[in-house]
């Protein structure tokens, strides 16, 4: 039985788990594969939903990375009226161009590829985003759906800082405990090798 679109799928999701939001996101790149976007509160019952249904039966986790997407700035060109000042100095009412900037907040991210292998189909790629990159930085954990993901969430957690709740055993898998920084990070900033080799900054 040939893999339903995203867009069947999010339909047989929305109408199993009621409540549940799921957005089909885009990709521009050539592969052109398309993911679904879970909301937190119904992620793991969604989850089991993909493992159980008999006509996906989505039973194999095969990867779990994480992405980060840093803070943006977007700007764009408005159309303002203002009083503009004419060269005898009087004032009159025009429409100008005016640049706005604005901050775009970023996230980090949980990508998850998912395959049958009972069906023979896949992958189908979930995606679960976080709040922002700083303190609201938990997901829920899909370990206890997919045992699969259990030392990939942890190395996401280890290299992203994302907070997996209700993992088995949430610890760093790469990095040594008292490591502080996420290495993964577009901001991270490599300590100097007098820090890594002792702990302490000469």
């Amino acid at each position: 039985m040939p893999l339903p679109s995203p867009e069947d799928i999010t339909a047989r999701i929305e109408a199993g788990i009621p409540g549940a939001t799921v957005t089909v996101i885009a990709n521009g790149s050539p592969s052109a594969q398309r993911s679904l976007l879970l909301d937190h509160e119904h992620a793991r019952a969604m989850a089991k939903f993909l493992r159980d249904h008999a006509e996906l039966r989505l039973d194999f986790c095969s990867l779990v990375t994480g992405v980060d997407w840093p803070d943006t700035e977007v700007t764009e060109k408005v159309k303002v009226r203002k009083l503009v000042a004419g060269p005898d100095g009087a004032e009159s009412e025009q429409e100008v161009d005016e640049v706005r900037k604005t901050k775009v907040p970023g996230y980090l991210e949980a990508v998850y590829h998912l395959f049958s292998m009972e069906m023979k189909h896949g992958p189908v790629v979930l995606r679960l985003r976080t709040a922002n990159r700083a303190d609201k930085t938990h997901l829920p954990s899909l370990t206890p759906v997919w045992r699969s993901a259990e030392f990939q969430e942890r190395e996401a957690f280890d290299l992203y800082g994302i907070v997996f709740d209700g993992h088995p055993d949430l610890r760093r898998i790469l990095m040594w405990d008292g490591f502080v920084d996420y290495p993964m990070r577009k901001d991270y900033v490599p300590p100097d090798d007098d820090i890594l080799i002792t702990g302490v900054k000469a």
